[in-house]
């Protein structure tokens, strides 16, 4: 925001503008522009200037129409004000500094503005909810005194945060319309409603700052907690009768034979003769009946290399891959297979994200570790070199192995970072 306007002063004459600018008067300037732009752009105040050498000893000394002999001044600006306008400059400090340039900076205009601008959200979201029947609700009070805390919306800019907020008041009532944590009397796509809160299929989705409202609404109307990952947030949009995305994601797995009579247990056990790969979605999870022969041992790998081998290979042992992270629908599945009593064996690349992700996948479900002790890496290592492959250094901070403290230092030793792919006939041998 600029100062005042100056319509009837034409610019400085030369001599004024070279005295003004002489070097001896910069740091005074720049300590008062500071002093305008926090008081409102008013010349109010006491400045002190210290270390002062001579060349602004003596700038101060003309400026002031007062001796100033010593390392330290004291400016008062009221003075400085009246002295400039009764100098040759003709105009106050504010006009003055603006005619120095650049323009200043109200900053408590500013300040004022934008805390009229967060009242002016609040007072709108207020009024949206008051409309709704969620008013009634005492967990929209600790709802909207959440966000008020949480800084979220004020870090947005006005018309994002009052948008937001607004979208989210209005997608909580239509998930509440007698506004309880009762069930609503529709069901809804995740997309369908963030079409009608917002105008996109996308507008709720995981991640955005209108998704992390809602949900916390949600919480809130059920009293539990606010989700931390992905299935939880999946779990709480299905309390609120809102069905999330399930179709978009996939496990691959291969040889899975449950002993249900199901026609899609039929339809994996002919898959699994026939020695096709299948993807499974988490719609499919959600109703599938994952009924294997108690301790059945399923392999899981990291990379859809070694499923695609194992099909062309004819192995028949069950294999799920987590291609390269545990997402949700891969947690999902080996959830299954870990509730109907199966034992899991993992590999993974012997690479710092690797041994991330096995330490993920071993700790979970308990998993015996699959060719991936020290020996095993030691050997792939020593073969890759004898094979002139070329070296590929490992990147990244060390991770230390869960299941074998000498793995890392053995890695760290021989600084070479191994793909599944190196160990591809070892493990279809143990896929026999």
């Amino acid at each position: 925001m600029s100062g005042p306007g100056r319509a009837d002063e034409g610019p400085l004459d030369d001599g004024a503008l070279a005295f003004l600018t002489r070097p001896g008067l910069t740091r005074l300037w720049t300590a008062v522009r500071a002093r305008l732009e926090r008081n409102g752009l008013q010349p109010t105040g006491v400045l002190r200037l210290q270390h002062l050498d001579a060349p602004e000893r003596e700038a101060l000394s003309l400026l002031l129409a007062r001796p100033v002999t010593g390392p330290t001044a004291t400016v008062r600006l009221p003075d400085l004000d009246a002295r400039l306008r009764a100098s040759a400059a003709g105009r106050g400090l504010a006009a003055t500094l603006e005619e120095l340039g650049p323009p200043l900076t109200d900053r408590r205009a500013i300040r004022d503005a934008a805390a009229a601008e967060r009242t002016r959200v609040w007072s709108t979201a207020r009024t949206e909810l008051e409309s709704t029947s969620l008013s009634s609700r005492p967990w929209t009070e600790r709802w909207l005194e959440d966000l008020r805390r949480g800084g979220t919306l004020t870090r947005q800019d006005p018309h994002t945060a009052t948008t937001v907020v607004t979208q989210a008041i209005r997608t909580l009532a239509t998930l509440f319309p007698d506004g309880d944590a009762s069930p609503a009397p529709a069901s809804w796509g995740r997309g369908e409603l963030a079409t009608r809160a917002t105008g996109s299929a996308h507008g709720l989705d995981d991640g955005t700052l209108l998704s992390r409202l809602v949900l916390r609404g949600i919480a809130l109307a059920h009293d539990t907690d606010f989700p931390t990952d992905a299935p939880a947030r999946r779990a709480l949009w299905r309390t609120a009768s809102v069905t999330p995305d399930e179709v978009s994601s996939t496990v691959l797995t291969h040889g899975l034979r449950p002993t249900g009579g199901t026609w899609q247990e039929t339809a994996l056990r002919e898959r699994a003769d026939h020695h096709r790969e299948t993807h499974l979605t988490l719609r499919e999870l959600r109703t599938l009946s994952l009924r294997l022969p108690p301790g059945t041992r399923v392999h899981v790998c990291e990379n859809p290399r070694v499923v695609e081998a194992a099909a062309d290979a004819a192995r028949t042992a069950p294999l799920v891959c987590t291609a390269g992270s545990a997402t949700t629908v891969v947690l999902t599945l080996l959830d299954a297979l870990a509730a109907a009593g199966c034992a899991f064996a993992y590999h993974g690349d012997f690479d710092w994200p690797g041994i991330t992700l096995a330490n993920r996948v071993i700790r979970r479900y308990a998993a015996e570790p699959w060719r991936m002790r020290a020996p095993d890496y030691e050997h792939l290592a020593t073969r890759a070199r004898l094979h002139g492959t070329p070296h590929l250094p490992l990147t990244g901070p060390p991770v230390e192995a869960a299941w074998d403290p000498e793995l890392a230092p053995a890695m760290e030793a021989l600084d070479t970072a191994l793909h599944e792919e190196a160990a591809l006939d070892l493990l279809l041998e143990d896929l026999g």
